[in-house]
């Protein structure tokens, strides 16, 4: 039997071109690299965070990898990215959007910040929309049977205690995906989501999950897989079987990656890791 190590990766997205929002750190980074390991032509990071993002490009080499700054909000913005990509690279097979946010307070609906609400909304929902919209219309007009799949959370099947606009905003991605789901199947366009539960990346960091410690002391109780913790790879494993041909009959399905979780604690917005 052959050592595991010897055994070459299967290229998964051989010659494919894809956009990852929110591509420069956290979920997104782990996903534009695993596109590259797995043989994607071109992997456009489309991100706010401009010294981070031509980092990850740079790490992983110009020839494959590019930056793009781009606020998902903002169609026009979005809509140039695409064009960008499709004229520097020559197609567009996968979006992968991923860009998210969450408020910097409990937002317990008793105390709904709407300022906040309204920031959140922009980002996880309106720009989820434009990034599939404008990914959807240009792989129509290039007669692309494309992939396209949006990051939602668990907790948009589990009930949470808090963080009521996030817990919205990731609820109206499901939606997106199903309706979505519908109308693009008669052009060969798949769309799927990912729902991941607790992962450590910058934004768990703000609601106090800075460590795979405090992933696993807050919601390994509640988790009935055991010894195995979700990272940001695991993560994008699992998107690359979404964006790949492992899942060319699948379409409008929200897949959980969550190991088993049954309940989410109440996370207090600021604690300190311990």
């Amino acid at each position: 039997m052959a050592d595991a190590q010897s055994v070459p990766l299967k290229k998964k997205l051989e010659g494919k071109v894809a956009i990852v929002t929110g591509g420069a750190s956290g979920i997104g980074e782990a996903t534009v690299r695993l596109f590259a390991e797995h043989g994607a032509r071109a992997v456009v990071i489309a991100d706010i965070q401009a010294e981070k993002g031509r980092s990850v490009a740079e790490s992983i080499g110009s020839q494959c990898c590019s930056y793009f700054q781009c606020d998902v909000a903002d169609e026009e913005r979005v809509k140039s990215m695409v064009e960008w990509t499709v004229k520097t690279y020559g197609g567009l097979d996968i979006m992968f959007s991923n860009a998210g946010i969450i408020g910097s307070s409990d937002q317990t609906i008793l105390d709904l910040d709407f300022s906040q609400y309204e920031d959140v909304m922009r980002v996880n929902a309106r720009g989820m929309a434009v990034c599939v919209k404008q990914a959807a219309r240009k792989m129509i007009e290039l007669g692309t049977r494309g992939a396209i799949v949006c990051t939602s959370s668990v907790v948009a099947v589990v009930p949470v205690q808090m963080f009521t606009d996030y817990t919205m905003s990731k609820h109206a991605v499901v939606g997106l995906v199903r309706a979505a789901s519908q109308q693009l199947g008669a052009h060969g366009i798949r769309i799927n989501c990912v729902s991941p539960s607790a992962v450590v990346t910058p934004m768990a960091k703000k609601v106090g999950v800075a460590t795979a410690g405090d992933v696993e002391n807050l919601f390994g109780p509640s988790t009935s897989l055991k010894g195995v913790s979700l990272t940001a790879e695991r993560v994008a494993e699992a998107v690359v079987f979404l964006a790949s041909d492992d899942s060319a009959f699948i379409t409008g399905h929200n897949l959980v990656v969550d190991g088993g979780l049954i309940s989410m604690p109440f996370i207090q917005v600021g604690t300190k890791s311990s």
